[in-house]
């Protein structure tokens, strides 16, 4: 592939590593974040662009990495005639307002979980009190980007989450403006996800596991993501059953990217939860340690509409997130104190599987960037799940940053959760 000019797009910072990988390709990027707190992510790795828009006549491919509005831009750009990865309003729209999803799904023939939409906590109130079961409490539109607001009830008749909504009301009233009350229910919790190139899904799919809350063993508060477990595969049941019922209308938006669809499923079925209508994060560092095509390769290609032949490597992958204080939480003055400017120090020399996030580099030193707390991604990879799994924490001893925490057990589940999806079928092609 000839040398192309990549122009990334960013609201807050989420695509760094890929602009890096993308770089190291021999490309020459731009990289633009709108969030001027996180401006200072990726530099020393990069080049910056002051203004994405004055780059455009510059770049031969532009790529968005998120929704809220972004699919609008690229949307309107590729009416234009430029090459981009990137959504569109509709696609936004699965991912940000969670009941059209759900509805989008329903409509295609995808069968979907029992649940109801409210602007009103008394309203919702009294629909638990009436039909007492266990819920979840899903916000939507920007405001089930801060995760700790999703709360999982346990208790049978739903009190657990009267009392949450009561507390949501109190504090959150003009927060969280709109929300779902979701039907709980238990099994497996896997994602399946494909890339799309304007015309039809492209091969092979990935199968990914994430890992949301704090700490190991599923406890504390929930997190964008602490590491994810996957592999590609080949067209199975889990995906036909689901994403690949998305195809045509995917394919009358144009829609151009990454997208994935998390579910849970059981003996009975599988249930979707939530679009994730652009790349995931940290998904998609981890889906790069284990394409063998370059990823700027496949970007080209997807922009073009071509049939990209996406070479991938057989086994597993795993991403274990490294992070400091005050993450998940958003606290400046704590982030300040302990983990502004912190050094990254390495043993050895990072190895390629070393992804970055907010991390910047001055004189060649790693420092901590941004304003997150979410620093590296380590990833291993291996032919079965536990060789993946000693290899990303081998090379997590190799990392030095003060204050820095991750989880020990990213890939621990897979042994039982591989044994119910094979057992019920879903991972068959």
């Amino acid at each position: 592939m000839d040398r192309k000019h990549f122009l990334f797009v960013s609201l807050t910072g989420l695509v760094s590593d890929i602009a890096w990988q993308v770089s190291k390709e021999g490309h020459d990027v731009r990289y633009f974040i709108g969030d001027k707190k996180e401006r200072d992510i990726a530099d020393g790795f990069v080049p910056k662009s002051k203004d994405w828009e004055k780059d455009i006549d510059w770049a031969d491919i532009l790529v968005f990495d998120d929704t809220l509005g972004q699919g609008e831009k690229a949307k309107a750009l590729r009416e234009q005639g430029k090459k981009v990865i990137g959504g569109t309003p509709y696609t936004d729209r699965l991912e940000d307002d969670r009941s059209f999803g759900q509805e989008e799904l329903k409509k295609a023939g995808v069968s979907i979980i029992p649940y109801a939409e409210f602007t009103s906590f008394d309203e919702a109130i009294d629909h638990v009190l009436q039909n007492p079961a266990r819920y979840v409490i899903k916000p939507s539109g920007e405001a089930q980007n801060i995760k700790r607001r999703l709360f999982i009830g346990e208790e049978d008749d739903g009190q657990d989450v009267v009392r949450m909504l009561e507390a949501y009301k109190k504090a959150l009233s003009e927060e969280i403006k709109v929300f779902q009350l979701q039907r709980r229910v238990t099994g497996v919790e896997v994602a399946v996800g494909a890339f799309f190139n304007g015309k039809n899904f492209i091969y092979p799919i990935n199968v990914n596991f994430e890992h949301k809350k704090l700490f190991p063993g599923d406890i504390g508060p929930s997190t964008g993501e602490m590491g994810t477990s996957m592999f590609w595969s080949g067209a199975n049941q889990l995906f036909n059953q689901t994403l690949l019922k998305m195809e045509p209308v995917l394919a009358s938006e144009g829609y151009v990217g990454y997208i994935d669809l998390n579910c849970i499923v059981n003996n009975h079925g599988i249930y979707p939860l939530e679009f994730t209508s652009r790349f995931g994060y940290p998904t998609i560092s981890i889906q790069q340690a284990g394409m063998i095509t370059p990823i700027g390769q496949l970007f080209w290609d997807l922009a073009n509409s071509e049939d990209p032949k996406l070479k991938t490597r057989s086994g597993f992958q795993i991403g274990v997130r490294i992070v400091v204080p005050p993450f998940p939480f958003d606290d400046d003055e704590t982030f300040d104190s302990f983990s502004k400017n912190s050094v990254i120090v390495f043993k050895k020399p990072p190895q390629d599987e070393i992804h970055i996030e907010d991390v910047k580099q001055v004189n060649g030193q790693w420092l901590v960037a941004g304003t997150s707390g979410v620093i590296l991604i380590v990833v291993g990879t291996g032919p079965t799940m536990k060789q993946a799994q000693a290899q990303a924490y081998a090379r997590i001893k190799n990392v030095l940053i003060p204050n820095m925490y991750y989880r020990t057990d990213i890939g621990d589940r897979w042994v039982e959760d591989s044994d119910r999806l094979h057992n019920w079928g879903y991972l068959r092609q």
